[in-house]
């Protein structure tokens, strides 16, 4: 049986309440923290007290009431009120910045980032660091075996498949999971997350007083595209739109956060795919990231400025779910990338195609491979059928023929099939 593995975009609520009591008393130190946590004041009780916002408290005649964290009460009546320390230092204590920024180059840059991340993941020649490559690794986007470069899985397919806001918010849920066990504080880090997306777009803020651990968390956002340093040793920082949009929309609805990350150039994808009853692919595209997308479960034949154009072959279905990625996520793919004139149609794509791609899949998934032990070479059939009744009692028999005297067990159940025959040949 094969593990289909489904990704799930926890949102904001669903995480922090995971989080150890301590480090979310330790969060709401933070006046950012607590504002970013209020501001989603519609949700029920039981998620505010899940946040360790509300703490319970028991009344007279046995009812049940709730006190406001003190804590959190503090940090968010200061923030609020426009008092406390200053969050972050905004780069005009710097002076003017002579390669400053402006907004269409930042969103531009943010993708640019974002895509290099994404060509990785299937395959294109792409410059990542060794800690991005080890996270999508860990992250089960990609798997590596035996020094070989990553590869996409099946769960890194559908991650593909996903918008750009649930990819960022799945991808930073990932990296806040392992932070602790690279030594950093989470607490710390998700502090700055929060405090990022109270920044204005287009303004450059100040590294001034940055710990070391805060530095280094600084270039992963860097490399991600979250933010935008000219250089590793610069003294600002420029957020980009990914990043206010990630910590600022994940407390409200996913569609807000959706809807500004769509307003970066590049983020909307039109269909553009064709797909003929012959087997053939027109991907009207000039992105590499598509082209790469396209090429994991076709054979590319041609390629011009603005089509490509491929063909679904056995052999490239069958590679494709060969390396987990399913049956039916090339077909949803097709289908949502789909060119505004097959749109018209119904159903949307041919169904000899989408009849013949499950076809494939059934047709590889129909050998099943189980490790096992092989016990053969018995001298005798009341010898087999001894042993064979044994590790049927144990349930670790895999399979058996009675006629050439061979079965064979599970890897768990071989030692003590293989003790029960030395006793039987100690005791005849």
């Amino acid at each position: 049986m094969k593990l289909r593995v489904q990704l799930q975009c926890k949102n904001l609520h669903e995480y922090l309440r995971e989080l150890n009591p301590e480090i979310l008393d330790r969060l709401y130190n933070h006046p950012a923290t607590c504002l970013a946590v209020y501001r989603d004041h519609d949700d029920c009780v039981s998620v505010l007290t899940g946040l360790r916002l509300w703490h319970s408290h028991h009344l007279q005649g046995g009812l049940q009431g709730y006190i406001l964290n003190p804590v959190f009460k503090d940090n968010l009546g200061t923030a609020l009120l426009g008092g406390g320390a200053q969050w972050a230092d905004e780069g005009s204590t710097l002076g003017p910045d002579r390669h400053a920024r402006d907004i269409e180059s930042l969103d531009r840059y943010a993708m640019e980032r974002w895509e290099v991340i994404l060509q990785f993941m299937v395959g294109s020649p792409s410059a990542v660091s060794q800690d991005l490559a080890q996270l999508l690794i860990q992250a089960g986007l990609m798997k590596s075996e035996a020094g070989e470069a990553p590869y996409i899985t099946s769960a890194g397919f559908q991650f593909l498949l996903l918008d750009t806001a649930s990819q960022l918010w799945y991808f930073t849920l990932q990296y806040l999971k392992t932070a602790q066990s690279r030594g950093m504080d989470l607490v710390e880090i998700l502090s700055f997350l929060f405090q990022l997306s109270f920044s204005t777009l287009g303004r450059d803020y100040s590294v001034e007083g940055m710990s070391e651990s805060l530095l280094t968390f600084l270039q992963h956002l860097r490399e991600f595209g979250l933010v935008f340093q000219r250089k590793r040793k610069s003294r600002r920082y420029y957020p980009t739109r990914l990043a206010i949009t990630l910590a600022a929309g994940v407390t409200n609805s996913s569609s807000s956060s959706s809807s500004n990350i769509a307003s970066i150039p590049g983020t909307k994808d039109a269909g553009f795919i064709v797909v003929e009853t012959n087997y053939r692919i027109y991907a009207y595209t000039d992105s590499e990231l598509q082209i790469a997308l396209v090429a994991l479960f076709s054979e590319m034949l041609y390629r011009f400025p603005n089509v490509v154009v491929a063909q679904l072959t056995r052999e490239s279905v069958q590679q494709a779910i060969a390396n987990g990625i399913t049956a039916q996520q090339i077909i949803h793919f097709l289908r949502t990338r789909a060119h505004p004139v097959l749109l018209t149609q119904t159903p949307v794509l041919p169904p000899t195609i989408t009849d013949q791609i499950r076809l494939w899949e059934l047709e590889r998934d129909r050998l099943q491979f189980t490790e096992g032990v092989l016990y053969n070479q018995f001298l005798s059939q009341a010898d087999f059928e001894v042993l064979r009744d044994r590790a049927q009692g144990l349930g670790c028999l895999v399979w058996q023929d009675v006629a050439h005297r061979v079965m064979v067990v599970t890897p768990h159940g071989h030692s003590e099939v293989k003790r029960f025959w030395k006793r039987q040949r100690s005791h005849p």
